[in-house]
């Protein structure tokens, strides 16, 4: 099932005790239902206050609506700020999160002077001059397969941090600028710490080369974190064979 939410007041995807989650609110919801107790996997865990265009969804029942009841029957349980979209029966060992290919994340600058009331809760306020061309030419260097230990959390468990970046690519409209990163997974706090890189380059804050920052592998050398209401996870690609295309949802 595809799922859209404002992170705003949720503290982000994955299941917490005694929190608001996205995870827990969808399982609840599901589970009242059906009557029994499910478990809900999603193809990322979005931190607090980070935002879902269209975030993927799996859960196993042996009985229940059919499929495509489901985003009509939640949308009259479940909170405002989570939508569901679509949802359809899924192929045999399909998996939300281990059969996705690649992700696409949007994170959106504002560039006005003054912050606009109406989107002050997904978008960072940027109000100085940023260097363009400095930060596309920087968003080039991470494109490709790197170990990205710079640019993710410190404390994050992972031992593997080599991921593949696609292509990022930045895109004005109006006052705003978003920035596109699509890659076949993310680390903790990663799009974020790219984003936060790229504005401290583009504002003349930091000069190292961004290969060297890659090569060093120490998150002390890479830019600022930027904030989270300026990330959204805005699409989910699975490369599914033919036959299984009109059988899930991407």
């Amino acid at each position: 099932m595809q799922v859209a939410y404002d992170g705003t007041d949720f503290h982000g995807f994955a299941r917490q005790r005694g929190l608001r989650t996205v995870q827990g609110t969808l399982e609840e919801a599901i589970g009242r239902i059906l009557g029994m107790a499910v478990e809900v996997e999603g193809s990322g865990r979005t931190d607090a206050g980070v935002h879902a265009r269209s975030q993927v969804v799996h859960w196993e029942q042996p009985y229940g609506p059919p499929p495509e009841r489901y985003p009509e029957v939640l949308r009259r349980v479940l909170p405002e700020d989570l939508i569901p979209l679509q949802a359809d029966l899924a192929p045999p060992g399909f998996h939300a999160r281990f059969s996705a290919k690649r992700k696409t994340y949007r994170y959106t600058i504002q560039r006005a002077r003054v912050p606009d009331v109406f989107t002050h809760r997904y978008a960072w306020h940027v109000p100085v001059a940023l260097d363009l061309a400095k930060m596309r030419d920087a968003a080039q260097q991470l494109v490709g397969e790197h170990d990205f230990t710079s640019f993710c959390a410190a404390a994050t468990p992972v031992e593997d941090k080599r991921r593949v970046i696609h292509e990022i690519r930045l895109e004005e409209r109006e006052t705003y600028l978003d920035v596109y990163c699509t890659g076949n997974g993310f680390l903790q706090y990663m799009v974020r710490i790219i984003v936060g890189t790229l504005v401290d380059i583009g504002m003349g804050r930091l000069d190292r080369p961004v290969a060297e920052i890659l090569h060093a592998r120490d998150r002390r050398l890479a830019g600022r974190t930027a904030p989270a209401k300026g990330l959204t996870l805005w699409e989910v690609v699975y490369d599914l064979d033919p036959a299984e295309r009109g059988e899930t949802s991407s």
